[in-house]
């Protein structure tokens, strides 16, 4: 099945806005190219757009991350779409700056966000499109987790992010065609 609707995660507000937690909605972000409007009856920001002759949703949740599930069941309800045609963009602690991959189902490893989304769809076998922004400890900090995915990327870290999620723009088509092998292919492997 091809995606259908792709969820950016994220917090909403500018406290949060450069935030490493908000890596889903950064990616949305440039998908929607400004075009998501406030969709009331998901909780949302959202918009309808066309990905390789594809109808796509664009969505990213205004609930905070732990709520994300409400959006992401209320339009999937709305829409019919099966879990296998979600894809949820969040960011990843067990991958460092630089690194993005792509993944069905599987555990929400400690994501707030992905633990809402698994309980409101009722399952785990939704698409995951993982942007790595490291951990305290592999970074070298001594920051508590929940203090380190709530503040900005050091410097160096930035331009690491948004490459990946540059990479990870390239193959949204793929994932809209429903060609996920090839997807991973090229994300995982630069080829």
């Amino acid at each position: 099945m091809p995606i259908r609707l792709i969820v950016g995660l994220g917090n909403p507000g500018p406290d949060y806005e450069h935030t490493r937690h908000n890596a889903g909605f950064w990616l949305v972000d440039q998908l929607a190219r400004g075009a998501l409007a406030r969709e009331s009856r998901y909780n949302a920001l959202a918009c309808k757009t066309r990905i390789a002759g594809q109808e796509v949703w664009l969505l990213e949740p205004q609930t905070y991350m732990n709520r994300s599930g409400q959006s992401v069941g209320a339009i999937a309800r709305f829409y019919k779409m099966a879990a296998d045609e979600v894809l949820v963009v969040h960011d990843e602690l067990d991958l460092p700056p630089g690194s993005a991959k792509i993944k069905r189902g599987g555990s929400s490893g400690g994501h707030n966000g992905l633990k809402d989304i698994t309980a409101a769809l009722g399952t785990q076998d939704y698409w995951r499109l993982r942007i790595g922004i490291g951990h305290p400890r592999t970074l070298n900090l001594q920051q508590p987790v929940v203090d380190f995915v709530l503040h900005r990327p050091r410097k160096e870290e930035q331009p690491l992010i948004d490459e990946a999620i540059s990479r990870s723009i390239d193959v949204i088509p793929l994932l809209c065609e429903g060609k996920f092998e090839a997807a991973m292919m090229q994300l995982h492997t630069g080829k």
